[in-house]
């Protein structure tokens, strides 16, 4: 039985740490390494941590920052496989048993990730119990799609979720872990750095659930715009290709940066920063020129126009 590492990190999640540590705990596979790194707290998640004992390794560290403590939970683990799972998230028991399994049909592979749903309160705050949520709708199987070399895939869109991932830790060993200066898209610039080097491969099942919350990092605008840097930087270094001959379009990739530029934007506008947003709507066109909304929505703008999200 491989040894997996599972690596938590954590800073101010009272309310929620305490499930997602025993979704670990309940895994059917029956060797893991639990890594918490708690990030500085201030409430009591070092303390719900605590309580859980030998079972679950608590490193503390002054507050760094998320990729920092991912890094540091890496470092110190000592499995032949490593999960990294946000502190708020949830797992299937049969998780971790599932990417294993693929891993043995896909020796070639440097990660396994698993389909994920999204966690939704109701009106109350409440979040209903991960066994009645109904995930029938995927089978057991592997997109082959989303699967083998797809970096030419990640230049589009992330589809790997953070806490839906296993990979072999050979693979930080040879592309390295987070880059810690990153305060937003430091996982999708892993995973482009991930996919030139090793194959991935998608299961279909959802294996995680995603909580959803206000205080989560991508629901803060900033006022630079991350993804469309990250994607043009590492476009101009890399390409549009992956290893195996498969390609983005040109066309398809500056469409989709338009339409990133474009959301940017609107995020701005609702938030009154009409610059911002002004900026953002001129930059999707310049990549885009066929998208003439981008320029239209520029009047609007200077009109005052907010959108209604």
């Amino acid at each position: 039985m491989p040894k997996v590492s599972v690596i938590i990190p954590s800073f101010n999640c009272e309310l929620y740490i305490a499930e997602t540590i025993t979704s670990v705990l309940n895994q059917t596979h029956p060797d893991i390494e639990l890594i918490v790194v708690d990030d500085g707290s201030t409430d009591r998640t070092r303390e719900i941590v605590a309580s859980f004992g030998s079972s679950v390794r608590l490193i503390a560290q002054q507050n760094s920052g998320r990729c920092a403590a991912r890094n540091r939970g890496i470092r110190a683990a000592t499995g032949e496989f490593i999960c990294l799972l946000d502190h708020d998230d949830y797992w299937y028991p049969k998780k971790v048993a599932a990417q294993l399994a693929v891993f043995e049909r896909y020796p070639e592979a440097g990660g396994v990730y698993s389909g994920y749903l999204p966690w939704h309160a109701d009106v109350d705050g409440r979040y209903p119990a991960p066994e009645t949520i109904d995930r029938t709708a995927e089978l057991d199987e592997v997109n082959e799609e989303l699967s083998g070399w797809i970096y030419h895939h990640f230049l589009i869109d992330i589809y790997m979720l953070t806490s839906a991932a296993m990979f072999r830790a050979e693979v930080f060993d040879k592309c390295g872990a987070f880059v810690e200066s990153l305060s937003y898209s430091e996982d999708w610039e892993l995973w482009l750095r991930i996919s030139r080097e090793f194959q991935l491969i998608s299961l279909r099942r959802p294996m995680t659930l995603y909580r959803q919350h206000p205080e989560q990092g991508f629901r803060v605008m900033r006022d630079f715009d991350y993804r469309t840097d990250l994607l043009e930087r590492t476009a101009q270094k890399w390409g549009l290709c992956s290893r195996d001959g498969r390609c983005v379009t040109r066309k398809q990739f500056r469409n989709q940066l338009a339409t990133y530029h474009i959301s940017f934007a609107l995020g701005h506008l609702q938030s009154g920063k009409r610059s911002i947003a002004i900026h953002s709507f001129f930059k999707a066109w310049l990549v885009c020129p066929l998208k003439l909304k981008a320029l239209a929505y520029i009047p609007a703008a200077l009109l005052g126009w907010k959108p209604n999200y």
